[in-house]
């Protein structure tokens, strides 16, 4: 069996995407490479908070209204598996604080005023959705945005379309996170480079994958200097403020879902407490820290 690697990129959710698959065939590679983009394509369209008529919008439309909104199966799931994230991380990641973003412009250094950010801190909390059976019931003011989960959840989908339809060895890339859908021929892992936060052109680290998926979070723009503080632009729920512990953070975990989940939850703690977290997760990481230190578990730091 003549395998050979075949490489198809795209643009999704406002990044470079990559979808590598081994196959004797271009054309049965081509064609699997389109079945996982149209499904990336489709998981964009139904939950992307920049488009005006989606389901996302209809379920935003729906806050305060007393009859609620049916959820179907795959949103259901996917509510499910935030308020895991949510209860996991104490509230530090949190789909219903879409609105923060709103006040701070990264790219221009503008910071949020404390009026601003205590006006909307009342609609944030998970933890405040209603539910009865299928029937969500979103309070008055609260919005949804599942921008924080949903290019690890498509991820992770692409690479199940592609195991049901007989892929044995390929990798998604959605901007950064990966999904593997099986290791390269010979059980040979993949090697996911990490880009480092100070130098674009250079790697944080290397981490071999033979399955799973790997997830990463931190400041690689529109990171700022505050009152002398470096601040990533990740901000936090609870205080509406972005967090300025750990720089940049990537774990490699059996899905890029959880592996996004736990290395988001790390860039919003303190950072010892960030650090922590990741070891105690007994997980193949690697971290940089404020003063550009570079930690790591199981992988090749550079």
């Amino acid at each position: 069996m003549n395998l050979t690697l075949k490489r198809f990129s795209f643009q999704a959710m406002g990044s470079y995407c990559e979808i590598q698959i081994y196959d004797e065939s271009r054309i049965n590679a081509k064609n699997n490479a389109r079945r996982l983009t149209s499904e990336i394509s489709r998981i964009e369209r139904k939950y992307s908070s920049a488009r005006q008529q989606n389901f996302l919008s209809e379920i935003n439309y729906s806050s305060g209204n007393k009859l609620g909104i049916k959820i179907d199966t795959e949103t259901k799931a996917l509510f499910d598996h935030a308020l895991d994230c949510f209860e996991k991380s104490e509230g530090l990641i949190d789909i219903t604080a879409g609105e923060l973003s709103k006040l701070w412009d990264f790219e221009n250094q503008k910071t949020a005023t404390i009026a601003e950010t205590e006006a909307i801190l009342p609609y944030i909390g998970l933890h405040k959705l209603k539910w009865r059976k299928s029937r969500l019931y979103l309070p008055p003011e609260m919005t949804v945005d599942f921008g924080s989960i949903i290019k690890e959840y498509a991820a992770d989908t692409a690479a199940k379309i592609a195991k049901h339809h007989g892929v044995k060895h390929g990798l998604v890339n959605l901007g950064g996170d990966f999904a593997v859908i099986g290791p390269q021929p010979n059980d040979q892992p993949w090697t996911v480079g990490i880009a480092n936060p100070k130098s674009p052109n250079s790697l944080l680290a290397k981490i071999d994958v033979l399955e799973g998926g790997v997830a990463t979070i931190g400041d690689y723009s529109n990171s700022f200097i505050f009152e002398g503080k470096h601040f990533t632009p990740v901000l936090n729920p609870k205080t509406g403020l972005p967090c300025n512990g750990l720089r940049a953070a990537s774990v490699l975990s059996d899905g890029c879902a959880n592996a996004g989940s736990l290395a988001k939850a790390a860039i919003l703690l303190k950072e010892q407490q960030g650090l922590e977290l990741l070891e105690s997760a007994e997980v193949t990481f690697a971290a940089m820290d404020s003063a550009g230190k570079i930690q790591g578990s199981g992988v090749h730091v550079n």
